[in-house]
């Protein structure tokens, strides 16, 4: 994608800000359009036990966290880098980067194919009782999620993709929204 972003979804980041990445657990994980990979509200427990709200807290950030990378995904199709989309999940240092990335993958005539694979999990909760900051760990793989000329279906480079660990940090908004505020990708191999 471009400084601060990505250059391609195979874990060629192009680190200004951060690098990106998105994600694939290392075991069954899903991409980023399907259903599968978002949180399941039922799985904290049977159908007749409702879900504590700690739990339900972890699942609104996991929400946020997974729609933030679908509204990237949606966006890096034609690099829109002004897309509405961006700022309902993403906000703060994430949303910069993602915009920045996007504009930089426009201006370079990249546009992106695809779809990584995702399978967050909450790794941290702040404060304990009255959560205010999640962080949320992730393996991504974006083998599948490659950077191409814009005028074709040229491939930008020749690297693959790869597994990156990711490490996100999801904040309570004043309005009770939970929106990612900032992330950090590591190198490919990294998980």
């Amino acid at each position: 994608m471009a400084i601060g972003i990505l250059r391609s979804w195979g874990g060629r980041a192009v680190i200004g800000v951060v690098n990106l990445v998105v994600l694939a657990a290392c075991s069954a994980g899903s991409t980023v359009g399907s259903t599968s990979g978002a949180p399941n509200p039922s799985a904290a427990g049977s159908p007749s036990t409702p879900q504590s709200p700690d739990e339900a807290v972890k699942q609104d950030a996991l929400a946020a966290y997974l729609g933030m990378w679908k509204d990237f995904v949606d966006a890096g199709t034609t690099s829109d880098w002004q897309s509405p989309k961006l700022g309902q999940h993403a906000t703060g240092i994430a949303l910069t980067n993602l915009t920045r990335g996007l504009y930089a993958d426009h201006s370079n005539g990249l546009v992106t194919k695809g779809q990584p694979a995702l399978n967050p999990m909450v790794s941290t909760v702040e404060p304990a009782g009255d959560p205010k900051k999640i962080i949320v760990s992730d393996c991504g793989d974006s083998t599948a999620w490659l950077k191409y000329r814009a005028d074709g279906n040229q491939v930008a480079d020749d690297k693959p993709g790869g597994r990156q660990k990711i490490n996100a940090v999801v904040e309570k908004q004043a309005d009770g929204s939970w929106k990612v505020s900032d992330f950090g990708v590591h190198g490919v191999g990294t998980c």
